[in-house]
């Protein structure tokens, strides 16, 4: 019996042999079309089974001509007309540039669509709906309401609720801050702001009141810096106050040597000649784990009787302040030497504002101005007043001037007198043989004895007489320095020695007194 493949290869082969004229094609054509699309195929097994799956696949001709008159249409072999047209209509479009990036394509997927009617709603339009429309959850038939889950009705509660308690709070705090003041001292503290329950009271109470509680950071630590004066330790009657950075020091960073501090020319002799006329004060805007070090490399000896650091200071408007008034001191009797008027915004009559000093070797702008301090410690006026008196100018160039002005007005005078005034006299005479010297009664002394009115006679003026004294005074306390410096120095570290264990017991009987223990005993020394 033969196979499936031997009797349809039979029944094919007589169609291979006919002529080339057109004839009708037979009625196996369906047949022939079949062979003809798999002839390219490989030859299958005779025991294959050549059922059509759903895997294999159909091509379908386009058009509605039958594939009788056109197999070639029919079998696939054309592309269809509409690709081809997509694909002319493609390759007259320009290509896009890449080079800034892939364009985005979202307006021509979706805007597109919703100005020709696009159902698809993307847009934030509440007034159209999903249909286009004027429904959805702003409008139509339901009300917005009926959108909400119970989810969002309990989320919009919570929120009223929160709202409303911290309106109560903040309301009830108001009145808390704007009450009338607790004692009669806080009372007396804020005259502006007396009790009464009027909005305005309470509104300036309360302020008060914030103001207060910020002040713990933007106030001075103490509300009296220096103490008080007592007859026990008398002090100068002025006090000079002297700004640290770029005044006395001047601190720079570089990539070879790292930080490095240097002292200004002069320092030295600035403080400790000016240490018998005026209390020192130096007063920093640097913290004190900072500056203290360097003060103590500064005046080891302690020449400075008061070191301030930035706790001293108040902070406004971005600037670390220096308030005199907290000082403790009379206003009339302090002056304030810096480098920026910003840190003295309150008391500019009492500051001396002097260039910073950047390091130079061979400054001298510090020591110049000792004539000067010399001259208001000799005369203590208001020293608000002798300031003001040089605003504009330059106080040490100034100050020369006016200096020699007055030293030749008084040559003149007493070259005028001595005309006047006999050379000698009988009773100087006797008294000269007796080795006394007549003294004018009432006449004015210096610290050491010696007559004004004897210093006149010699052409010194008061100012040079003072600063001889002052410059026997400075060199006897560099003769003590010398002697006895190094002595001092060890006296006071066994005394900061001595005061650190004290503390460190104190600390410790605490801390075993909390634990309710007792404290070790100290160790015997050898």
């Amino acid at each position: 019996m033969l196979s499936r493949a031997a009797v349809r290869a039979l029944r094919i082969r007589p169609a291979l042999v006919l002529p080339r004229a057109r004839v009708a094609p037979p009625a196996f054509s369906a047949q022939w079309t079949r062979l003809y699309a798999n002839n390219n195929r490989p030859p299958r097994r005779s025991n294959q089974d050549q059922t059509w799956r759903p895997s294999d696949p159909i091509k379908f001709s386009q058009g509605k001509r039958s594939p009788s008159t056109d197999p070639e249409e029919f079998s696939g072999s054309q592309e269809p007309q509409a690709s081809t047209h997509s694909t002319t209509e493609t390759a007259k479009k320009p290509l896009p540039d890449l080079r800034q990036g892939i364009p985005s394509t979202f307006e021509a997927e979706f805007l597109k669509g919703q100005a020709e009617g696009d159902p698809n709603n993307v847009t934030e339009d509440p007034a159209k709906g999903p249909t286009g429309g004027a429904g959805g959850r702003e409008g139509g038939e339901l009300p917005k309401s009926a959108y909400e889950t119970s989810t969002d009705r309990r989320r919009n509660r919570v929120a009223n609720y929160g709202y409303i308690f911290t309106l109560l709070v903040g309301v009830g705090s108001a009145v808390f801050l704007g009450r009338n003041w607790d004692t009669e001292e806080e009372e007396r503290a804020h005259p502006d702001h007396p009790s009464g329950w009027g909005p305005a009271l309470m509104y300036n109470r309360a302020r008060a009141r914030l103001n207060s509680q910020l002040g713990y950071y933007t106030e001075p630590t103490f509300e009296k810096l220096l103490p008080d004066k007592s007859p026990e330790f008398p002090v100068p009657p002025l006090t000079l106050v002297i700004s640290l950075e770029d005044m006395l020091i001047h601190s720079e960073w570089t990539t070879k040597h790292g930080w490095r501090t240097a002292k200004r020319p002069g320092a030295d002799y600035f403080l400790r000649y000016l240490s018998q006329h005026y209390e020192l004060v130096i007063w920093t805007s640097l913290k004190s784990q900072d500056a203290d070090m360097v003060i103590r490399k500064l005046d080891p000896f302690r020449i400075v009787m008061w070191p301030l650091f930035r706790e001293a200071t108040r902070y406004e408007r971005g600037e670390y302040v220096k308030d005199l008034s907290k000082l403790n001191r009379d206003p009339s009797k302090v002056i304030i030497v810096d480098t920026d008027r910003s840190h003295v915004p309150h008391h500019p009559d009492n500051a001396i504002i002097l260039p910073k000093w950047k390091g130079e070797a061979g400054d001298k702008g510090l020591v110049s101005l000792i004539p000067f301090l010399e001259y208001l410690a000799m005369m203590q006026p208001d020293v608000r007043q002798a300031i003001k008196s040089f605003d504009g100018k330059d106080i040490p160039d100034e100050f020369a001037r006016r200096e020699a002005k007055a030293r030749e007005a008084f040559n003149k005078d007493m070259a005028e007198r001595k005309a006047k005034k006999p050379k000698h006299s009988a009773g100087g005479m006797l008294m000269g043989a007796l080795g006394l010297n007549a003294q004018p009664q009432g006449g004015m002394m210096m610290g050491d004895g010696k007559s004004v009115a004897e210093g006149f006679e010699q052409g010194k003026m008061l100012s040079d007489q003072f600063r001889e004294q002052s410059l026997k005074q400075y060199e006897a306390l560099e003769k003590e320095i010398r002697e006895n410096g190094e002595k001092w120095l060890k006296e006071m570290a066994e005394e900061e020695k001595k005061m650190t264990e004290e503390a460190m017991s104190g600390m410790k009987a605490g801390v075993f007194g909390w634990l309710g223990g007792s404290q070790p005993p100290p160790p015997e020394k050898k």
